[in-house]
């Protein structure tokens, strides 16, 4: 071989790489092919379905375009909503009257196009997700269109819309300023409401993550349950309102509860405890009855229980309740307030095994330390309207019940 001649190797085949020839995007085309569709069918979902299934388009690929042409009749324009150029069709969700008996149609004909392409569950998230962003530049009859639309396809369980994907978006700023989402929410409410419960909404709200910020929907300047309870009245929704209200004074109380737990856990001194919750209490307007309640909760959540101890446990709650005998003493201000505490205590104890035993104990506790009058014990022993675990702690008290009425006689 000469040396100026390059080493082969003989009988080997040397193959070249093949390149991946990725095919020519025409996102137009596609768009009029499937407007083709519905106007060759003049409209008829049903007819429109069957041609789109056996159709060779490539929606894999063009879903996105799939249903922007599904919502607004055609292919939209770059950062727009409105139609770009090339074919169009009538038949769109915008382009139907404002009711559910127009719309009810096009969530069918979607659930069933996602049952036989359910990879194009993700495109209709998307385009719902970035329509929703821009509800701006739809026109008010259209965002009302969306909204039955969007109620409709919770109602009907439509694949490929979960509630985050509604709820979230609606968040932007320009559009709860501008009052578009609080009243595109009103639509979405009422129409929801038609067929099913306001515990189903409530569950949809949840799953959206905005079961307990439904103030969020009013613009800043009115962000206030005075403002939500006028608005949602008037829209007829008196059964949201009625939510609405008693989640805030949940959130009120748990708030409180938590404060008076920690100032309890870290010994804080006893007379600030009692100026912060009744700081708290004008601040929430809260009813007595509440008050007590959640005076003994944030009490025995300060609690260091010892495990399976039956008298460690007992001696920690007595302990308590003697430490926090005043703070009791401040709110449970009469025969009314003292029952509620008394019902409060039997609840506890009734329902933590742990305390099943020391109800008698607590009770007297409580009577020694002024919180309880000894008629409001004799009236529970005798009248007591609760029957939880009442059998047991009445025959528990029964010592110490005895002790009162003698008393009672000899003075």
């Amino acid at each position: 071989m000469s040396s100026k001649e390059k080493p082969t190797l003989g009988g080997t085949r040397i193959k070249t790489r093949k390149r991946n020839i990725a095919a020519p995007l025409d996102p137009a085309a596609f768009s009029d092919a499937v407007v083709l569709i519905y106007h060759d069918n003049a409209g008829d979902l049903e007819l429109v379905a069957k041609a789109i299934e056996s159709s060779d388009l490539n929606f894999s690929r063009y879903g996105d375009i799939f249903f922007e042409v599904v919502f607004i009749g055609g292919r939209t324009q770059t950062g727009s909503v409105k139609s770009d150029e090339g074919e169009r069709h009538s038949y769109s969700i915008i382009d139907c009257q404002p009711n559910r008996e127009a719309i009810l149609p096009s969530v069918v004909y979607i659930q069933k196009i996602l049952r036989r392409k359910p990879f194009l569950i993700k495109n209709l998230e998307n385009v719902t997700r970035r329509f929703l962003q821009s509800l701006e530049l739809f026109e008010e009859s259209e965002r009302r269109k969306l909204a039955i639309f969007t109620a409709l396809a919770f109602s009907q369980k439509l694949s490929g819309l979960p509630a985050e994907t509604v709820f979230q978006p609606l968040l932007k700023d320009n559009l709860v300023a501008k009052g578009i989402v609080l009243t595109f929410v009103t639509d979405f409410f009422n129409e929801y409401l038609v067929e099913n419960s306001l515990d189903d909404l409530i569950a949809i709200l949840r799953r959206g993550k905005m079961d307990d910020k439904l103030l969020d929907f009013l613009p800043p300047t009115k962000r206030t349950t005075e403002c939500f309870s006028e608005h949602f009245t008037k829209a007829g929704l008196t059964a949201l309102v009625e939510y609405n209200e008693k989640k805030i004074f949940e959130v009120k109380l748990k708030e409180i509860k938590e404060v008076l737990t920690s100032q309890v856990t870290e010994e804080i001194n006893i007379d600030e405890v009692i100026e912060t919750v009744k700081q708290q209490v004008k601040d929430a307007k809260l009813p007595e009855i509440e008050v007590v309640r959640v005076i003994w909760d944030g009490i025995m959540d300060a609690v260091q229980w010892s495990g399976k101890n039956q008298q460690q446990n007992s001696n920690s709650v007595l302990r308590q309740v003697k430490t926090w005998a005043p703070l009791l003493n401040t709110f449970c201000s009469n025969g009314k307030m003292e029952m509620e505490l008394m019902y409060k205590v039997q609840m506890q104890c009734y329902e933590d095994a742990k305390l099943m035993k020391v109800f008698p104990e607590v009770v007297r506790s409580l009577y020694e330390l002024d919180v309880l009058a000894e008629d409001t014990i004799l009236h529970w022993y005798r009248k007591g309207s609760n029957p939880k675990g009442r059998q047991t702690f009445v025959k528990g008290l029964e010592p110490f019940v005895n002790w009162l009425e003698e008393a009672e006689e000899e003075e």
